[in-house]
């Protein structure tokens, strides 16, 4: 499928997808990364009919869904019930609205080498495995929370052999700044990178998001990294939990801009 860019409605909090699909279409994305929350328009326990009407909107836009952003915590302290059927619920949703992918947290309180208080993802992940398969789902866990680097949140679904069912989703920021360079990234994630989100902070000490290339997290190298990948590169822009960043056009047209540097395919 080569390398296709969207952006996530994480940067546009409280906006119709009819308004986000219009401001990715600006910036030539091709997708939209949908955020699952209860504060949007796309949440857990949307009617089927609100569902088939995002899914036509965005095709009547030209625009795919490249990934349910959900907040399930695969490896969160606590019963497992829970968690399974999150899961469940997402990958249920992802299928009728036409997602190929749900994104999940590890969730873990403390360290990915049980320093701290960690749920066990793996029969969780199990529990859900017919679920995507019959779905044509992928879940995708991001380098986050108790599993920040490529080799801990490969950690939890590499066990199933399935990079097609459960793979990894590397965003840019957490393993940098948790002391993984790039290249180990790449090389640690192998068939399991899924999926990679762009976003910059200025620095490891304090991981106020800037636009792409303003900061310090190395997206040359990881550009560079990604020409020979194939998959969704996804800009996320945290002002959900930022509110007074710029308006996602800011970082977008610089997002856009990296992407068409390193990543536009030739030919």
């Amino acid at each position: 499928m080569g390398r296709k860019f969207a952006v996530s409605t994480l940067g546009m909090p409280g906006i119709p997808v009819r308004e986000a699909a219009r401001i990715a279409q600006t910036h030539h994305c091709t997708g939209l990364e949908l955020r699952v929350h209860p504060d949007e328009e796309v949440h857990l326990g949307l009617s089927g009919p609100a569902t088939d009407a995002v899914r036509a909107l965005l095709d009547g836009e030209g625009l795919a869904i490249s990934c349910l952003a959900g907040y399930a915590k695969a490896a969160a302290p606590g019963a497992d019930r829970p968690v399974i059927d999150e899961l469940k619920a997402l990958i249920a949703l992802a299928h009728r609205i036409g997602a190929p992918a749900i994104r999940v947290f590890p969730g873990g309180d403390g360290d990915s080498d049980g320093g701290g208080e960690t749920g066990d993802a793996h029969p969780r992940i199990a529990a859900v495995l017919d679920d995507l398969r019959a779905a044509g789902v992928r879940l995708l866990v991001e380098t986050h929370d108790s599993h920040p680097t490529g080799a801990a949140a490969r950690s939890l679904v590499d066990g199933f052999g399935a990079p097609d069912l459960a793979a990894v989703l590397w965003d840019a920021v957490h393993p940098w700044r948790a002391g993984e360079a790039p290249a180990v990234t790449h090389e640690v994630l192998g068939p399991y990178l899924g999926y990679f989100q762009v976003k910059d902070v200025l620095s490891r000490e304090t991981p106020t998001p800037v636009p792409p290339g303003e900061g310090a997290v190395p997206l040359g190298e990881c550009g560079d990294l990604l020409r020979s990948w194939s998959g969704w590169v996804s800009l996320e822009w945290e002002k959900a939990w930022y509110p007074d960043l710029a308006p996602v056009d800011v970082p977008l047209r610089a997002a856009a801009a990296w992407f068409a540097r390193y990543l536009t395919p030739s030919g």
